[in-house]
């Protein structure tokens, strides 16, 4: 990602990367793609997988680079950012709840919001993303992008830069919900436990 884009994911929640709610509802397999989605999550565009196409995992199965003892000793020691210097969580919340659904149904890849999930997030994702897959196989069905809306965002910060938020879903199907717990790291949140419900 370029400086500029880092400049805008920097912006908060009333920068460029916010958009109506409207347009977050995405279209059904065999209509017109929908257009890439800006999030609050980044100011680059995260464009969905098209439909009919699964995702390439190789990528995934690799192994991911982990810390040496000399980098966690300073990530541990780096004081965190306080809460004022952290933008609104709700906006971040809502985004990366959509952006899992997605992720689960096959209509976007994972590695597109590794930069706001902890590894240990991206490794659970990992693995319900390939039981997802091997679940769509079974059933013999292309992933799609689904159509669902977000509906009620509910965040609470029991603690200086830990917010825990519970995103409502809603598909054609049934509602589900997303939690989410965003700690501030590095001047941004980042998601460190994701449980889809």
């Amino acid at each position: 990602m370029d400086d500029r884009a880092a400049q805008r994911t920097d912006d908060g929640p009333e920068g460029r990367g916010t958009r109506r709610q409207g347009r977050h509802a995405l279209t059904e397999h065999g209509a017109q793609p929908a257009p890439p989605l800006p999030t609050a999550l980044d100011g680059a565009v995260l464009r969905p997988t098209p439909p009919g196409h699964e995702p390439d995992r190789s990528a995934e199965r690799a192994p991911r680079r982990t810390a040496g003892p000399r980098q966690l000793r300073r990530a541990d020691a780096a004081p965190q950012p306080p809460r004022a210097a952290l933008p609104d969580p709700t906006p971040v919340a809502r985004d990366l709840a959509r952006c899992v659904v997605e992720i689960l149904a096959g209509a976007r890849e994972l590695d597109q919001i590794a930069r706001w999930v902890t590894d240990d997030v991206h490794r659970h994702l990992q693995v319900r993303v390939r039981l997802a897959a091997r679940a769509r196989s079974v059933r013999r069905t292309a992933p799609r992008r689904p159509v669902f809306s977000i509906g009620s965002v509910i965040v609470r910060e029991p603690s200086d830069g830990v917010a825990e938020a519970t995103v409502i879903v809603h598909a054609r199907a049934r509602t589900r919900a997303v939690a989410i717990r965003l700690e501030g790291r590095d001047g941004r949140w980042r998601a460190t436990a994701v449980s889809v419900l």
